[in-house]
């Protein structure tokens, strides 16, 4: 789930993401959808990962905060693309929303400030630890 703010009003919407070794995330979107737009406008975002669970299982994920921003320059939206191919769509499905005429779809990087892990499977006596970057 990925949080937007515009004019001190929150938004939620979710998205496929990847990530890479420098901890940044990556999602891919239509550059007319409310939260691309809203970016624009605030670059600070939030947004929780979680893994998908049922009630009895212990609760794993992460928490962020951090700034987004579109990908204008050749090389980052190549090495997020390549993040996404490994991850989430493939080459010729990133291409069709590329160039989609009513939606086309841009890159975007979170470069997060702050992340609270939550693994109470691996730490379950601290199983809730924030990093700042």
């Amino acid at each position: 789930q990925l949080a937007t703010i515009n004019n001190g009003n929150p938004w939620v919407c979710s998205a496929w993401f990847s990530f890479d070794d420098n901890l940044n995330i990556y999602f891919f979107s239509a550059i007319n959808r409310r939260h691309s737009l809203e970016i624009e406008k605030d670059s600070r975002v939030a947004g929780a990962i979680a893994l998908p669970q049922a009630p009895q299982d212990q609760p794993r994920g992460l928490q962020f905060e951090g700034k987004a921003e579109r990908l204008t320059d050749e090389t980052d939206i190549a090495h997020a693309r390549q993040t996404y191919e490994d991850r989430v769509f493939d080459a010729d499905t990133i291409d069709k929303f590329m160039a989609h005429k009513e939606r086309p779809h841009a890159f975007y990087r979170i470069t997060p400030s702050k992340f609270v892990l939550f693994d109470a499977v691996n730490f379950p006596d601290n199983s809730s630890q924030e990093y700042r970057l």
